[in-house]
């Protein structure tokens, strides 16, 4: 019986850590304005914003802006890393990271490109 008890003891300890580690490991899809507002690491999507100036290396970092897709909202970008391949045909972004002051500072992109077979299907 004993045994029983421990290997129960030790299966929901174990179930336990694990969760906590996938729960601690999720990093939540947000808009601009709740990522602006975040106090940890969160994704927030959107659009390149054409209007704000083109996207630029600066030192080791790649600087740009994104636009929220459904309410214009703005926000600067600073990847901390060079500019992505396919960067330039990308229709969203996905940036990971956190606000630090005024702008968002990402440790990871998502480009999110057009399909190439979007043009290949029948109509």
């Amino acid at each position: 019986m004993n045994k029983k008890i421990l290997l129960l003891v030790l299966v929901l300890a174990f179930g336990g850590y694990a969760a906590w580690s996938f729960a601690d490991a999720v990093t939540p899809y947000v808009g601009i304005s709740e990522a602006k507002a975040a106090k940890g690491s969160v994704q927030v999507k959107g659009l390149l914003d054409k209007a704000a100036p083109a996207p630029h290396q600066e030192g080791e970092n790649f600087l740009f802006t994104l636009q929220d897709e459904e309410t214009g909202e703005t926000l600067p970008v600073r990847y901390l890393g060079t500019k992505p391949d396919q960067f330039d045909e990308a229709y969203h972004i996905v940036a990971i990271g956190q606000c630090q002051g005024s702008e968002f500072v990402a440790n990871k992109l998502l480009i999110k490109c057009p399909s190439k077979y979007e043009q290949q299907r029948p109509k």
